[in-house]
């Protein structure tokens, strides 16, 4: 596996969210476990990277942080067995899946997408590549999310409901996952509003 993958923002061409996928964020929100996975697609306009300021979108009121984990592929797949998926992930990076929470609620009132939800310009802040080697285990990484240096997520991967091979798989049955694409992970509990002029951080430990 090649390539430049400290690029993958400014290559990629699909990013793959998926929903409610910590059991005490789904706890949290009152959702039960969902079988499939909830998906969401966020466009590549949405990338920005760190330290870029996130815009509200238009009519908005209510802006929210959820930190993931993004997995970063590495290989093109169609259909990928559990048992293989792993050798199509390049890496990982920190991202954050802002959400219109008033989008949100309205289209789910109505049945609607949420691509106004999910895929506004600058929805989708990403750190920097981590190679995949780095990792000694993606399942279990604590991730933290700080607004105005207040912690408001502290979780651990070890408590996705779907792993990572398990999402490769189900997505690329309907979604060709192509190199420099980025599964977003899902998110803990503690998913908070934020405005204008706040500051947020976020950071992975346990990085070999």
């Amino acid at each position: 596996m090649s390539g430049n993958y400290a690029r993958f923002a400014e290559v990629g061409r699909n990013i793959v969210a998926v929903g409610r996928n910590y059991r005490d964020d789904a706890t949290e929100s009152g959702n039960a476990k969902l079988e499939p996975p909830n998906l969401s697609l966020k466009p590549a306009s949405s990338y920005i990277t760190e330290g870029t300021l996130i815009k509200i979108p238009k009519g908005c009121s209510s802006l929210h942080h959820e930190i993931e984990l993004g997995v970063v592929i590495g290989q093109k797949g169609t259909d990928t067995s559990e048992g293989s998926a792993m050798n199509h992930v390049a890496g990982y990076g920190l991202a954050l899946d802002m959400t219109a929470r008033d989008f949100q609620c309205i289209a789910k009132k109505k049945g609607t997408p949420w691509d106004m939800a999910k895929g506004f310009d600058t929805s989708c802040p990403v750190g920097k590549f981590i190679p995949k080697d780095a990792v000694a285990d993606p399942h279990n990484l604590e991730l933290w999310c700080k607004v105005n240096a207040a912690l408001k997520q502290n979780g651990n991967t070890k408590d996705m409901i779907f792993n990572i091979p398990y999402l490769i798989s189900y997505i690329s049955q309907y979604f060709t996952l192509e190199p420099n694409d980025i599964i977003l992970t899902g998110t803990p509990a503690g998913v908070s509003g934020v405005k204008a002029g706040d500051v947020i951080q976020g950071g992975l430990a346990k990085i070999d």
